[in-house]
């Protein structure tokens, strides 16, 4: 049994999880967990423990100094609760790591037994994938689950992906067992300009969470931020006629796919969210209220959250036009990218998009 000393009891409590490694190209899922984490001033209270999951050859620990004494960080998974003020409070449980390189399933049961003795009413996993998909439209963020009523009373795809999967698909497979209603989103980012971080995808992928959960997230710099990256990819690949061709090959594909649909839905989900940041009574910088600071904070202090401006994105890999991009990690049951109707980056697809545009991904 797990003992959570000086942790509340928690209100309508929702787990949401992302893991650095093969599940989060252009690091935008992790980035989005560290984002919740940061603006709601998260208070950390439980670390897995680094040498029952991680292979440190793989995930080396690093050492830093604080005020002259060498200390090491050892890479792990920990968890921290922010508590969202209004007029209906309720809790989030965050969860942010790397995947682990062994042990998996009690790597997943540990994560659960914190979820039962938290009461958590809800786990929603956070990934991102490379796809076919153009840097120059919204980011298609897609909602998969395991649970057939889940799917249909939320709105999201049913999994049905057969093949190699990471650990975003056994967290939720051990969800469904364990009977605790299980929900994975998923942001595609252009194969193309890979390179981390993305912070058009990561606003994405806050976006549907919001819609998915019904609360307001306060986004900060991040809609600033996904310009900028936008601005800085556009100005690249206009300097090489290989790459703006093959965007644009993207973008007519993108268009041609969505113009059946209308997006009446789309729009509709834009116009809610638009008036939910419009409710007065909000909490510090823009959004609810946010955990208790200070001496009568009941949680432990996470300090090693930072945030820093992203980058110049770095110059878009030129395309191989014969070529379909390299397969790597997706969604279950993701076929292609650009391969149907798609709507603005907040909304689930039609069908979840994948990575190599032939078909299911591995997750």
């Amino acid at each position: 049994m797990i003992e959570l000393e000086g942790v509340p009891e928690l209100i309508d409590p929702v787990m949401v999880a992302a893991f650095e490694g093969w599940n989060d190209a252009g690091d935008a899922a992790s980035t989005a967990v560290a984002h919740l984490d940061r603006e709601w001033k998260g208070e950390v209270f439980a670390a897995l423990d680094a040498e029952d999951y991680y292979d440190f050859q793989v995930n080396r620990p690093t050492v830093f100094l604080d005020n002259g004494v060498r200390k090491i960080t050892w890479p792990t998974t920990r968890l921290s609760v922010v508590r969202i003020g209004g007029d209906k409070p309720r809790d989030l449980v965050l969860v942010r790591g790397i995947e682990p390189s062994m042990r998996w399933r009690s790597f997943c049961n540990e994560l659960l037994a914190f979820a039962h003795e938290l009461g958590v009413e809800m786990v929603v996993i956070l990934g991102a994938l490379l796809g076919d998909t153009p840097h120059t439209r919204p980011v298609p963020v897609s909602g998969v689950t395991s649970d057939p009523d889940l799917a249909r009373t939320m709105d999201l795809e049913e999994t049905r992906y057969e093949g190699p999967t990471g650990i975003v698909g056994i967290l939720q497979e051990a969800c469904t067992h364990a009977g605790v209603p299980a929900v994975s989103l998923w942001a595609a980012v252009p194969h193309y300009v890979s390179q981390p971080p993305n912070p058009k995808a990561t606003l994405a992928l806050l976006n549907r969470l919001e819609d998915l959960i019904g609360l307001r997230i306060p986004l900060g710099e991040l809609p600033e931020d996904a310009r900028a990256w936008q601005l800085g990819v556009d100005q690249l690949a206009a300097e090489d006629s290989e790459v703006a061709e093959y965007v644009q090959t993207l973008e007519e594909a993108r268009d041609t796919a969505e113009l059946p649909e209308a997006s009446g839905e789309a729009i509709a989900r834009e116009f809610e969210r638009y008036l939910r940041r419009r409710e007065p009574g909000t909490g510090p910088g823009g959004g609810p209220g946010v955990a208790t600071e200070g001496g009568d904070s009941p949680f432990l202090r996470d300090s090693g959250s930072g945030r820093t401006r992203p980058p110049k994105p770095e110059r878009p890999e030129k395309p191989e036009k014969p070529e379909r991009p390299t397969p790597g990690p997706g969604p279950e049951s993701a076929p292609e990218a650009g391969a149907g109707p798609e709507p603005a980056d907040e909304g689930p697809a039609d069908e979840p998009p994948g990575e190599s545009g032939d078909g299911d991904s591995p997750e």
